[in-house]
């Protein structure tokens, strides 16, 4: 049996994101996601192959819609660490914004796939360390625009904004106020000399 004429794929796969989020990745069977979907199990992997294939695919829509997504793609025009502050800001508000308190998809998935989801555990390991990478090569830009000091190690800030990033999308499952949040990054932030006044901050 084929897919309904409704069907309609992209607002499946942001659907099975959504579903992936809140519930974790093991407990979002094929039969629950096509249950969720109203379609068959055939029709399931006639549209997406596997479970894996559609966690892919989920992930594409998550990264774009994320508030770090400045970490992939195009950089807008503003000073890097005003930029990193807008962004830092921005996960605040998500995440407490959140009415289910769900956190990140990535970090969650980073602490739920073991060994026998490898090559999907792998995936997110990537993610997570490009993202540190990224953020390296920003604080790189801003040493270079004379936003921080030619002897800053950006490679250990870089290393302590990702920490901080994971830390706060942990956190946020915990407390969700955003202005408290919000306290505590920028806390951070001040102590890593990174802090910068910016529109939302």
């Amino acid at each position: 049996m084929g897919r309904p004429s409704s069907f309609d794929r992209d607002a499946a796969i942001e659907t099975a994101m959504q579903e992936m989020w809140r519930h974790g990745y093991n407990a979002s069977s094929v039969k629950a996601i096509s249950e969720t979907l109203g379609i068959k199990r055939s029709s399931f992997y006639n549209a997406f192959g596997s479970r894996e294939e559609l966690f892919k695919e989920a992930l594409t829509v998550y990264f774009a819609q994320s508030p770090d997504n400045i970490l992939r793609g195009e950089l807008p025009e503003m000073p890097v660490l005003e930029l990193l502050t807008n962004m830092f800001r921005a996960i605040c508000a998500a995440r407490a914004g959140d009415p289910e308190g769900r956190g990140c998809l990535v970090i969650n998935s980073l602490s739920e796939l073991d060994e026998s989801d490898a090559e999907l555990r792998d995936l997110i390991k990537g993610a997570v360390l490009s993202g540190a990478a990224r953020l390296e090569e920003l604080l790189s830009i801003a040493v270079q625009n004379g936003e921080l000091p030619e002897t800053t190690n950006v490679h250990a800030k870089a290393l302590a904004l990702q920490n901080l990033m994971v830390g706060i999308n942990v956190f946020s499952k915990a407390l969700r106020d955003e202005e408290q949040l919000w306290l505590s990054v920028k806390t951070t932030l001040e102590g890593l000399g990174l802090y910068r006044e910016g529109n939302l901050a």
